[in-house]
């Protein structure tokens, strides 16, 4: 079964996008710079005063959606698409009824229940939700001022397939946001279409020279960030990582 089907899997994400610190962290305390991830993908990398009026954003890999949420703020029109049925159906629940009842784990069957909500000032209507293959995404999806791809493209089997689609999906001068913390796994991308972590002709590859590879020829480099994040699995074990962002302007 593919994990991001899994009940435990939906729960993480729900209270990696959505858990308040308090849910999120043990009695010790912890990073509290990790927490938030989703929407600091938004608040730390997009530059508003670049968009146009009534912008459309684009969510790629939107998982449950907060990032997707966020991006309303400052765009009229915004879809997140992910390629998780259980991911998207959540997401989309949230969209409805602005709030979603789970249990997030403690220790073994142990349980607490929680609530992911959306922020009250949120104009949810303004989203749209679908599944969808970051790979092979629908010819009519249009293009975006806008583009979002958060801890996506180290889970893709061939992650230059979606990269080459980016050039059609981004308007000229629109934003393309890429964060993540380059975690290449055979089991989500055989090691031939890695990006990067790797050496050549006596060379280390890292993903960011792969980035550029496949982006150079339309795009522009104009920043970069580090963008710790915390996931919690259970009351005692937690992952803690720092994703990478790069942020290009299409010419």
């Amino acid at each position: 079964m593919n994990i991001y089907e899994t009940d435990k899997l939906l729960a993480e994400y729900l209270l990696f996008h959505y858990g308040t610190p308090d849910e999120v962290l043990p009695p010790a305390g912890g990073p509290r710079e990790a927490l938030g991830y989703p929407a600091r993908c938004v608040s730390e990398c997009l530059d508003p005063a670049r968009l146009p009026d009534a912008a459309r954003a684009l969510d790629l890999g939107c998982a449950v959606g907060r990032s997707t949420f966020e991006l309303t703020r400052h765009c009229r029109d915004v879809i997140g698409v992910d390629f998780s049925q259980r991911f998207i159906a959540a997401a989309e629940s949230l969209r409805v009824n602005g709030g979603l009842a789970f249990l997030r784990s403690d220790e073994g069957a142990l349980t607490t229940p929680c609530r992911a909500c959306v922020p009250v000032e949120i104009e949810r209507g303004r989203v749209a939700f679908e599944v969808g293959d970051a790979m092979n995404l629908r010819a009519d999806l249009g293009a975006f001022d806008v583009v979002l791809m958060a801890n996506l493209i180290d889970r893709l089997s061939e992650p230059r397939r979606c990269l080459d689609r980016l050039a059609g999906l981004v308007k000229p001068g629109g934003q393309l946001i890429i964060t993540s913390p380059y975690t290449w796994l055979n089991e989500f991308t055989p090691r031939a279409n890695w990006l990067g972590g790797f050496e050549r002709e006596g060379r280390a590859v890292t993903t960011r020279d792969g980035l550029d590879a496949a982006l150079a020829a339309d795009f522009s480099l104009v920043a970069t960030r580090d963008l710790p994040f915390l996931i919690r699995e259970h009351a005692r074990k937690f992952q803690w990582s720092v994703a990478q962002a790069t942020i290009w302007l299409r010419r």
